[in-house]
């Protein structure tokens, strides 16, 4: 296995499978991955996991701003075959073209479902009963080559986007580890995405992160555990944003007899663990949330306090 490969990725995602690749001795010649960033209130530069796996491996790291013009270096490694996972920048078709076994993507969604940015959440948000990792050749347009493999994995109901990385993580590394062998070899498979099933899921913005009470419950239920344990959902409270992090669907078949009129996201009820909210078609009970100040907890600690939620109240409201 001497075919020099270079890495590009960012995320804990990436981490486990560049170190899958050192554990089983591939020849990975140089790892790409995003400047350092400073994190946190106290604005601490930090470094990716795959640079911090680089160093301890003694491995070339190329940190550039911007992939698309800044190139040269990974050229210079003279690869012959360039692996992405969750690298995070456009990669310019220059090293798409370059290395003699092309350039290949480990990517967390069942293409040709799920093009771009934040597959994993927007599996979850969107209710979505599976999902999976395609490993893929990477093209111009983002995340349209041809599949080479996937593996598909269930997604429970209660899942949050944190646990279904953790799971996806496994499974990237594992089916690279499975498929590699046929590309180094050119004897892998590869096959056209269907593109009359292409969708597309965009990066989160701010807004994106405003919970939006007008919806069914279940929506609602989807898009919080879809956003835990980040970017996370909020609400506004009194003029103040509060993060709901949990919840659950209140199972009263006469939730909405009673409580039908009042407007989406009124308090309806505060329960001893959880706080009951009217949506478009039912209740949503709050389980776990964070005010202003407080670290995030579960609403029967936070309610043992002093409470800022009253019931009648709405969230939202100017």
């Amino acid at each position: 296995m001497n075919e020099r490969i270079v890495f590009m990725g960012t995320a804990d995602f990436s981490k486990a499978v560049l170190e899958m690749l050192l554990n089983e001795h591939y020849n990975v010649v140089g790892v790409v991955t995003q400047p350092d960033r400073e994190v946190g209130r106290k604005k601490v530069l930090t470094m990716s996991e795959c640079k911090e796996v680089a160093i301890a491996h003694d491995i070339p790291v190329i940190q550039p701003e911007r992939i698309r013009k800044d190139y040269e270096d990974v050229l210079a490694l003279e690869p012959d075959l360039i692996i992405s996972a969750a690298y995070g920048q456009i990669v310019p078709d220059i090293l798409l073209e370059t290395p003699r076994l092309g350039a290949i993507n480990v990517h967390a969604s069942l293409l040709p479902k799920y093009r771009g940015a934040a597959p994993v959440h927007y599996a979850i948000i969107n209710g979505e009963k599976q999902t999976g990792v395609t490993i893929m050749y990477m093209a111009h347009d983002m995340d349209a080559g041809d599949i080479i493999s996937q593996e598909m994995t269930a997604i429970r109901d209660d899942e949050t986007v944190g646990e279904l990385f953790d799971e996806l993580t496994v499974i990237g590394a594992r089916l690279l580890r499975r498929t590699l062998p046929s590309i180094l070899e050119g004897k892998n498979p590869r096959f056209k995405q269907d593109e009359a099933k292409v969708t597309y899921c965009h990066q989160f913005k701010r807004e994106d992160e405003h919970l939006n009470w007008n919806q069914s419950v279940q929506a609602i239920y989807n898009r919080v555990r879809g956003m835990d344990p980040w970017p996370g959902n909020y609400t506004v409270y009194k003029g103040q944003n509060v993060k709901i992090w949990k919840g659950r669907i209140h199972q009263c078949e006469n939730a909405m007899k009673h409580h039908g009129h009042e407007k989406n996201g009124t308090i309806i009820k505060i329960f001893n663990d959880a706080i009951g909210v009217k949506v478009e078609d039912g209740v949503y009970l709050i389980t776990e949330l964070q005010v202003p100040g407080k670290r995030r907890m579960r609403v029967k600690d936070y309610l043992n306090g002093k409470s800022i939620f009253e019931e009648g109240t709405v969230f939202d409201e100017v």
